[in-house]
């Protein structure tokens, strides 16, 4: 999404008495960038203090899912302070003319932390590397120029809450107890499948059972488990949670041994493997909360041990985490992972950024005025008690 500010407006400035400039009327941009970070860690301190607010950072990312977990936090954040608007789709104020929508007047606009990228050659990247943490990326054009990630900038967006124009479908998974009919929850089973294969994970529907769980994954073996027993529904949150493990917790995971590894703790582990789980099926519109309820309401405790765990084992080498600071990495670690998945299953919608090319919304989706949000609901054809299986 191209980058976009708010419409420019003159100024008056009056005059000082002095030779001191006059205080800047809007932040600069690494004054933006801090006051956004200082208010995610407030939001992430209270998921923590709260652990159902856990709950709503996850719903959140599942109607917004092409954003980062932090960025969908600070859209959150910065609409509750509004009113009771959620924030469902953003775009800057141009990408919004182009699609025949303006921003209201009087509108603020919210802001997100996005990359400062810089124009390298393939010389340059090979004499000085790319940087801890960043990744160059191709660009069209001559094959030789690339960018690379050099900064943070904070980007003006606005909600379509704050627009009006052309009648636009938004689709925004219900809160409702919904069923996929069959040859939805095929083609989800199919997609999650193929997610598998890129990763080069073999899936079995499988009588056996590790422990009392309902599926599992070897890593050795690159194979997935999912429990023959289970219901429609339940083999397709299964292998989702599976596909997490198999893709955050593999042996060596640099990011999760700085708070232990998943053996050590296995409960945060778990909470990151649900949580991608409950945000993946939440994005196609089934309401797991009262199975995920199990998982999820640990989450907070996993946070402090793991938390407490960090300090015991801080050396000159290893600095220990805080609370904070874990709770960003699982939220991070979480969104990305369901963002891959999803790029895959393909939910209806635009995960929260237009410009993307998407399906329209299956069913039951209208078009929205300025000041409207219209929530998409999936046909129950079948009854939770009479799930077609799979015959995996």
């Amino acid at each position: 999404m191209e980058s976009s500010t708010e419409p420019a407006t003159q100024h008056l400035i009056a005059p000082t008495g002095n030779d001191t400039p006059p205080p800047a009327s809007h932040p600069g941009p690494e004054q933006r960038v801090a006051e956004l970070t200082e208010g995610l860690y407030a939001l992430l301190a209270d998921a923590v203090d709260h652990p159902n607010q856990w709950h709503r950072l996850l719903d959140a990312s599942a109607t917004m899912w092409r954003y980062s977990g932090g960025n969908v936090a600070l859209l959150m954040m910065q609409m509750a302070q509004r009113g009771p608007i959620k924030p469902a789709l953003v775009a800057g104020y141009k990408e919004w003319e182009r699609h025949g929508r303006y921003v209201l007047k009087g509108e603020r606009a919210l802001y997100v932390i996005a990359p400062r990228t810089a124009r390298i050659t393939d010389a340059e990247e090979t004499v000085h590397g790319p940087a801890m943490g960043e990744r160059a990326l191709a660009e069209a054009g001559d094959g030789i120029s690339r960018s690379r990630i050099v900064g943070w900038r904070g980007q003006a967006v606005f909600d379509v809450s704050q627009t009006e124009g052309e009648p636009l479908l938004v689709s925004i998974p219900s809160k409702q107890d919904t069923s996929l009919d069959t040859a939805s929850y095929t083609q989800l089973w199919e997609s999650l499948t193929a997610v598998a294969r890129k990763a080069r994970y073999n899936i079995v529907v499988s009588e056996a059972q590790a422990g009392l769980a309902d599926g599992y994954t070897d890593h050795a073996r690159r194979l997935i488990s999912v429990g023959s027993w289970l219901t429609t529904e339940d083999r397709i949150a299964t292998l989702a949670h599976e596909l997490a493990h198999a893709s955050l917790h593999v042996p060596g995971d640099a990011i999760g041994a700085l708070y232990g590894s998943s053996a050590e703790h296995r409960g945060l582990a778990e909470i990151e493997a649900e949580s991608v789980a409950y945000l993946v099926l939440r994005a196609h519109g089934i309401d797991r909360g009262p199975q995920s309820a199990a998982y999820l309401a640990g989450w907070a405790d996993a946070v402090l041990e793991a938390e407490a765990d960090s300090i015991l084992r801080c050396t000159r080498d290893r600095k220990p985490m805080s609370r904070v600071d874990i709770a960003r990495s699982v939220l991070a670690r979480v969104t990305s992972v369901a963002k891959t998945v999803l790029e895959t299953t393909y939910p209806p919608g635009f995960g929260g950024r237009l410009g993307i090319a998407s399906p329209l919304p299956r069913r039951d989706s209208a078009s929205i005025a300025p000041d409207v949000q219209v929530r998409w609901t999936l046909q129950q054809t079948i009854s939770s008690d009479n799930r077609p299986s799979l015959g995996l």
